[in-house]
């Protein structure tokens, strides 16, 4: 009989995704034809010279060993020169550079770094869930900012209790936003830096979309904001702008002192990226960048062909100028969940329910561009039918 579970782990609620790629799993096994609009997880390769670079790489014999726990200095420079040619921000590739295992690593263990049992964590709801999960294992308490339509789905920081500020260590912000695919303005990004700044709180960007825009957005970065560094980090990843989902490759920018507090932590609990893994980063980030446009125009497309099949279902959603989702409103006398197990069980496509994100994720799902178009096509036929 194994020993009972630590109460944190006892305790810790499984991972949305998880439980539903095991359901979508079984139904495959049982041969039921799944179209998965679920999960964020990009279809179509790098480009093919990101392929070559990692495949040269990986031939040579001295590549295979540690790589180091920081990250190859090539890769720190290649992440410091995007952030200065993509956002005129620049970044120290020694002291406020951190290459990560995907940026879910980091995004995690920033509670292990700032959260003490009882401190506060301001979160956005609707979420990604990993802000709030990262900050309960760390025995920190979850305080949720409600994000609603009518605000453009951004935190009304005036409306944030004055004791949840007081005990805040730090503030959570995405956008281009998952799950609701807002944006943000520079204005926006400056008050939440005076937020914090007030506050004495610390800011942190999730910004993995930045670069997969639609209809001429440019997605800007937190750290343009005027004295960001001083109170704020960001977190960015190659997962969707280069479409190396399964490469895991992100990174931690910003303030040298949180870079430095995560950057110790990393050193205890993994070993850095395999060596061919980095070189063909390198290149992601320097190479050319021509195919991204053509790669933005398919998920365009993708967007509209949702975009379309929706009123016929019963169902709206404003039009995207970023991600590779749409927060589409369900139709009435159904909730969030029990619609999407329906269409899951009676049409066999599988989209998220809103409430995975966070009860303010009520009366929505998330629909994912992440498979080709005319999967994405017969997934709309069957939700029309349905």
């Amino acid at each position: 009989m194994p020993n009972r579970l630590a109460q944190r782990v006892a305790n810790f609620p499984p991972y949305p995704f998880a439980g539903l790629e095991r359901r979508v799993t079984e139904m495959a096994a049982a041969g039921k034809d799944v179209i998965r609009l679920d999960i964020g997880s990009p279809d179509q390769p790098p480009a093919p010279n990101i392929i070559k670079a990692l495949h040269q790489s990986a031939q040579d014999p001295t590549h295979h060993g540690y790589a180091g726990f920081f990250g190859i200095p090539a890769l720190r420079r290649a992440i410091a020169d995007y952030y200065l040619h993509r956002f005129d921000v620049q970044l120290d590739s020694k002291t406020e550079v951190l290459p990560l295992i995907g940026s879910k690593e980091g995004i995690f263990n920033l509670a292990w770094v700032y959260v003490d049992p009882g401190d506060a964590v301001l979160v956005p709801d609707p979420g990604y869930p990993t802000y709030t999960a990262g900050t309960l294992l760390a025995g920190g308490e979850v305080c949720r900012i409600p994000l609603i339509e009518k605000h453009s789905w951004l935190p009304d920081f005036s409306a944030i209790p004055p004791a949840s500020c007081q005990r805040a260590k730090i503030l959570w912000l995405n956008y281009p936003n998952n799950p609701t695919t807002a944006t943000a303005s520079l204005d926006f990004f400056a008050q939440a830096v005076a937020f914090a700044r007030e506050n004495n709180i610390l800011l942190v960007h999730d910004n993995p979309y930045c670069d997969v825009c639609f209809d001429g957005y440019v997605a800007p970065s937190l750290l343009q904001a005027p004295g960001a560094k001083d109170v704020a980090i960001e977190f960015n990843s190659l997962s969707k702008s280069y479409n190396m989902g399964g490469w895991r490759v992100g990174m931690a920018v910003g303030n040298p002192e949180v870079i430095g507090a995560l950057s110790r932590l990393k050193t205890h609990i993994d070993s850095g990226m395999f060596r061919a893994i980095q070189d063909a980063s390198v290149e992601a980030l320097t190479g050319d960048q021509e195919w991204l446009s053509e790669r933005n125009e398919t998920y365009a497309h993708r967007r509209d062909v949702v975009l379309k099949a929706l009123p016929a279902a019963g169902m709206s959603a404003n039009t995207p100028k970023s991600t590779i989702y749409i927060w589409a409103k369900i139709p009435s006398g159904f909730t969030s969940a029990d619609f999407c197990n329906q269409l899951l069980e009676k049409a066999n496509v599988s989209i998220t329910p809103g409430t995975v994100f966070g009860q303010q994720g009520e009366g929505y799902a998330r629909i994912s561009l992440g498979q080709t178009t005319e999967r994405i096509a017969e997934a709309m036929e069957r939700l029309r039918n349905f």
